[in-house]
């Protein structure tokens, strides 16, 4: 059994592509690699907020009008509308610019979903799993690997021979060279928010303000989209969300650090 790894930078971040089993060097694996991070570079073109031509940065400016931008971004703007709903309101899809002011930005969701698309590229490789890492939030899957391997899926470090689980590896947040909790997982997605890397990123939308205090909210489910959709808003949300997310979210669970 083999193992390879590929790197690139892509919406600002590294994003890494970890495969094992057969013929992980075949010509063929390597086109459908660059498919799944095309697919990234298609999500950056679209949705960056650092980048004055994507369609989030028109329509920001209100030089486009969401019903007339490309269907993907269409789907997100839906999937967004989605994610507030079941959140009661703790994620949203409208955040301040640098003056304060808020506009369209879902940043929030494009990542896991991105991925999610380019696992689904990943997913057509017979025979081989995969585990897909976008800036620390990971998705994996493939074909039903043989327990005899483990492959750490934050750090892409195997730990020898082949098969079994991805394992990835959960963050202290108190203490960056800790790893608190280990997750296995053959397939979803494993997404983790808080303030421990980037500081105050994250916004309430009822505080109006974005959240500055210590601690992570990681969730793990068959989806990365919805993983960070919910990590995201159970870190910012009331305490009560938890019940919520229990009624409706019944094949994720959240560990909370």
């Amino acid at each position: 059994m083999s193992r390879k790894a590929w790197v690139q930078q892509i919406m600002g971040m590294p994003i890494s592509i970890h495969l094992r089993g057969k013929d992980v060097d075949s010509p063929m694996v390597a086109h459908v690699v660059e498919d799944a991070f095309d697919l990234l570079r298609e999500a950056d073109r679209l949705f960056s907020t650092y980048r004055d031509d994507s369609e989030v940065s028109r329509i920001r400016r209100g030089e486009l009008d969401p019903g007339h931008a490309d269907p993907l971004v269409q789907q997100v703007v839906t999937l967004c509308r989605q994610a507030g709903e079941l959140t009661k309101g703790a994620f949203t899809d409208q955040l301040p610019d640098d003056q304060g002011v808020l506009g369209f930005d879902p940043t929030g969701l494009v990542k896991g979903w991105a991925a999610d698309r380019a696992a689904s590229r990943l997913a057509d490789l017979s025979g081989l799993t995969f585990c897909l890492n976008a800036g620390g939030d990971v998705v994996v899957g493939g074909t039903e690997p043989q327990p005899e391997t483990a492959v750490d899926g934050e750090s892409g470090q195997s730990n020898g021979g082949s098969g079994a689980a991805w394992r990835v590896g959960i963050e202290d947040p108190r203490d960056r060279s800790r790893v608190a909790q280990v997750v296995e997982l053959h397939h979803g997605g494993v997404a983790t928010s808080g303030t421990a890397a980037r500081g105050a990123h994250l916004y309430d939308p009822n505080a109006q303000t974005f959240v500055d205090r210590g601690g992570s909210v990681t969730v793990v489910g068959p989806s990365l989209m919805w993983a960070d959709v919910w990590a995201t808003a159970l870190f910012v949300g009331p305490k009560s969300l938890m019940l919520r997310f229990s009624e409706v979210a019944g094949d994720y669970r959240a560990i909370s650090l």
